[in-house]
């Protein structure tokens, strides 16, 4: 059995999973009347392959509902520590929730353990766990974008600069628990392993740039 002074950190943690499991993908193409994401294009249940659909509404809308599962458990555990009796331990359990809901976007419950690729909740966890982290996330992103023209290789490289930044701002902007380090480290690790397509046709020279159409 579940020791009492867990039960409440694992309650929110399956919420959280449950939470990511939400493919809104698939759920706001089907209120818009669109084809389901997962039968075109890449055949990927994310914001990307939405746009493919010519909706640019429905792409937004995903990527901001992808992001948004991210973070909110990541905040309201972070922002309730004190009611949730996690006061010493938020910045962990916090982390473990966020991991729990990228989880459900890889692996949804709800959509026959078949999903996306995680960018955009990445996103969301990161910011939850701290604004600064996310900010440098995405500038790190741009910054790579710019220069390569390569979307799946700046997110990947986000992805994997997330926790050397925690674990650079230490004591320094926040304050980064070993668990909530790990956490990221196995984000980053199933955000490059959901993209190794990619990285098969970045290591060929046949990965689409930015703006050319996919091949």
């Amino acid at each position: 059995m579940i020791e009492t002074a867990y039960f409440v950190p694992v309650v929110c943690v399956a919420l959280a999973y449950l939470l990511g499991s939400l493919a809104f993908a698939v759920l706001v193409s089907r209120a818009m009347g669109l084809s389901d994401p997962r039968t075109f294009g890449s055949n990927n249940p994310g914001a990307t392959n939405v746009l493919r659909s010519g909706n640019k509404t429905a792409a937004v809308a995903t990527l901001l509902l992808d992001a948004f599962k991210g973070f909110l458990p990541v905040w309201l555990i972070a922002s309730n520590a004190d009611a949730l009796g996690l006061a010493s331990t938020a910045s962990s359990w916090a982390a473990v929730a966020g991991l729990a809901a990228f989880l459900g976007h890889l692996y949804p419950v709800f959509f026959g353990f078949k999903g996306g690729k995680g960018v955009a909740t990445a996103v969301g966890v990161v910011f939850g766990l701290d604004p600064l982290l996310g900010l440098s996330c995405v500038a790190t992103f741009l910054v790579v974008a710019y220069f390569t023209r390569y979307v799946s290789l700046a997110s990947m490289v986000g992805a994997v600069f997330a926790p050397f930044y925690w674990l650079f701002g230490h004591q320094v902007m926040w304050q980064a628990s070993p668990a909530s380090a790990a956490c990221l480290v196995v984000m980053a690790l199933l955000l490059v392993w959901r993209h190794r397509a990619n990285v098969s046709r970045l290591l060929t020279g046949s990965e689409s740039r930015l703006g050319e159409k996919s091949t």
